[in-house]
């Protein structure tokens, strides 16, 4: 089969094409766009042009051979400014405790909130009042875990001695004492008997004192009522009113009673900004906010914290941009890290020893929320009091701990 040769071009045809060459470009001048229609082209006809120094298309400017740069010999040197971001908004301060001086028994006050920024944001602005803790006391023997009850097995049958331990061995800046027994499911012990034991605990330590109730609305009230009137003037934190009381038409009573005897109220919702915003208004109606702590709540490590510090920080900052009906101190019972089960049950060797594991949940439960800003922690164990305590202390001394020189490791010799 013989192959097709190709024909080639006569040198003359390609003289006159080259003729019409001035022609077409006097036909393309001003031409910004060309259409070529049943056009083909062999790859070995294209010619690429690339302008250079010596050739540039119009408009263009001729291009240059760029110039090096010399090597950097050292760093360049910036200063740095630091930017304070101003809110217009702070947080009540509120004082817990009374002295008397100011017609109570105690020996010295707790002072909380007062802040105007978020909390350890910016190092120049240092918490007004560093977070205080308080430690848990219950007025009945109570089943705790054996890594909580080792530490309180001598004094659990006596919550004045409770107290003075958890003051003089564990430093605890304010008792918590839970009137666990006027519970009427549990042993629904007389307000008059709750009230003998409130007034053991003020006896036994000098320290400001929050009083826990049972929970129970009504008889929340008739307590709150009989404590609030036999301890008159020591500013006690009455732990606590909700929306259950407002229901129940008991808040109005405990309000008035704390009112009229010089006491704060703790305001517990359950991790919902707008139950507390009316809680608050509704508190308003009969005390001063200066006499109002709010508990957003605390949930436990692996059982929602991330939920419970943002619940938290919302609120802290809704503050801080001028929401007045949020700008309360706020607690925290870190002690709620007991109820994960995974801080003190036994667990497979990897997951570390109850002993230390318990402890661990409960400070990193204090530590998230003390990001968040929060101002007063319940506590237990005496090692999470320990370590949240010194955490307090760092933090809060930033600014006054000199600087150590830093290693010079970019110019550093490894030999």
């Amino acid at each position: 089969m013989a192959k097709k040769s190709k024909e080639r071009q006569d040198p003359a045809d390609g003289a006159d094409v080259l003729s019409l060459a001035p022609r077409i470009l006097e036909l393309l001048e001003g031409v910004q766009q060309l259409e070529l229609e049943n056009f083909s082209m062999e790859i070995g006809d294209l010619d690429l042009f690339i302008p250079s120094q010596q050739y540039s298309l119009p408009g263009l400017s001729p291009t240059r051979t760029p110039t090096l740069q010399q090597k950097p010999m050292e760093l360049v040197r910036e200063s740095y400014h630091p930017h304070t971001a101003s809110y217009v908004g702070h947080i009540r301060e509120v004082t817990l405790g009374a002295t008397k001086a100011d017609g109570g028994s105690r020996a010295r006050t707790v002072t909380i909130g007062g802040s105007t920024a978020p909390a350890y944001a910016d190092i120049l602005i240092p918490p007004v009042h560093p977070p205080a803790l308080s430690l848990d006391v219950f007025d009945m023997p109570i089943t705790l875990p054996r890594v909580l009850r080792e530490h309180v097995a001598d004094v659990l049958d006596d919550p004045a001695e409770w107290a003075r331990m958890n003051v003089k061995k564990f430093g605890a800046d304010i008792i918590t004492i839970h009137l666990m027994s006027t519970d009427p499911l549990i042993k629904d012990t007389s307000p008059r008997q709750a009230a003998r034991t409130v007034e053991e605990i003020l006896q036994a330590v000098d320290v400001p004192v929050i009083v826990g109730g049972c929970g129970d609305p009504k008889k929340d009230a008739s307590v709150f009522t009989e404590v609030a009137a036999m301890a008159a003037g020591e500013r006690l934190l009455l732990n606590s009113v909700t929306l259950d009381m407002a229901e129940a038409k008991t808040l109005g009573t405990v309000a008035a009673a704390a009112r009229d005897n010089g006491h704060l109220l703790l305001a517990f919702t359950g991790l919902e900004l707008n139950n507390a915003k009316e809680l608050n208004r509704r508190l308003y109606e009969y005390i001063p906010p200066e006499q109002i702590v709010m508990d957003l709540t605390t949930v436990a490590l692996g059982y929602g914290l991330e939920y419970s510090f943002t619940i938290h920080e919302r609120a802290r900052y809704a503050a801080l941009m001028g929401d007045t009906e949020l700008a309360h101190p706020v607690i925290s019972a870190a002690t709620n890290a007991w109820a994960a089960r995974e801080a003190w049950m036994a667990m497979s060797p990897e997951y570390g020893s109850r002993e230390l594991r318990g402890p661990v949940w409960e400070t990193l439960n204090a530590i998230t929320l003390l990001l968040a800003g929060v101002d007063l922690f319940m506590m237990m164990h005496p090692a999470a009091v320990l370590t949240l305590k010194d955490i307090i202390h760092r933090l809060g001394s930033r600014g006054a701990v000199a600087a150590s020189p830093a290693h010079d490791w970019v110019g550093a010799r490894i030999s």
